[in-house]
């Protein structure tokens, strides 16, 4: 039954429909995700419908020729079963192409995305947290640092370019973003965003253990007496050493799985994943 899907590139209000289904699986997502999402790629956000009627999301973003990001793959409950899912997967596939393709899965679907030619990486685990507490020195609104700067720092970290995208992730409503400036160079940033509950700290990259505890701190204190979330690879042992310091607890998990030869990535200055739908 799958062959029967409708499948067809989502606008603004198709993703929203996306996003609202992702709350519904307890996935979190944030109050304004949509927006930023569709402009990491226009074409990268994939309905199914059966007479019209959205029953399969799949996005598989991509950020240039090499490099794409799969997430947002859901079926609603009431039609799972059905080979709509395999669809959904399949047209994500041949839109990928010859790209490295990465994904953050739940980890109880680890061995099918190895069916299909993923390897695991590593694992990110999100962590809990309570706003509150002073502001942190030393640190500047993001606003206030040029974009192109941040643009060319993300990009040292992140696999690729994804400017399009982090213009507008910069400017969430009500989200805050802190940067670190040492000796007039950027040596790191952070994003706390409005999320379904609470908040969610992502990206939070920075060049040492040091900076991304201040940045942590701004940011803790700018969300107040709300819970926020920060999602940290476990091969960074100093982002593992922070959560503990700020008493944070993991709450969930994922696999962090590639196609073909995964990106260079500097583990060691990801302290947060930006989000799990996007990379």
């Amino acid at each position: 039954m799958g062959d029967s899907l409708s499948i067809t590139t989502a606008d603004l209000a198709g993703v929203q429909t996306m996003l609202d289904w992702a709350a519904a699986e307890d996935w979190n997502p944030g109050l304004d995700d949509a927006t930023s999402f569709l402009a990491g790629d226009q074409g990268g956000f994939l309905l199914g419908s059966l007479d019209g009627e959205p029953v399969a999301a799949i996005s598989i973003v991509q950020y240039d020729d090499r490099f794409a990001f799969l997430g947002l793959y859901i079926v609603r409950p009431e039609w799972r079963g059905r080979g709509h899912g395999m669809a959904m997967w399949r047209a994500a596939m041949a839109r990928a192409g010859s790209r490295t393709i990465g994904l953050d899965g739940v980890i109880d679907q680890q061995a099918n995305y190895a069916r299909s030619g993923f390897r695991l990486v590593r694992r990110n685990v999100r962590y809990s947290g309570q706003g509150g507490g002073a502001p942190a020195d030393g640190l500047v609104p993001i606003a206030d640092v040029p974009f192109d700067l941040v643009a060319r720092y993300d990009a040292s970290i992140f696999p690729a370019d994804r400017s399009p995208f982090l213009a507008t992730w910069l400017q969430i409503p009500g989200a805050a973003g802190l940067a670190a400036i040492h000796d007039g160079t950027l040596s790191g940033y952070g994003v706390a965003r409005p999320c379904r509950l609470g908040y969610k700290v992502g990206p939070l990259f920075a060049d040492d253990e040091s900076t991304a505890e201040r940045l942590l701190t701004g940011l803790a204190a700018t969300v107040r007496d709300e819970p926020f979330f920060l999602d940290v690879p476990e091969p960074n042992d100093a982002a593992g050493r922070l959560v503990e310091r700020f008493g944070m607890s993991p709450v969930f998990e994922t696999a962090r799985m590639y196609t073909g030869d995964p990106p260079s990535e500097p583990v060691n200055r990801i302290f947060g994943v930006t989000t799990f739908e996007l990379g």
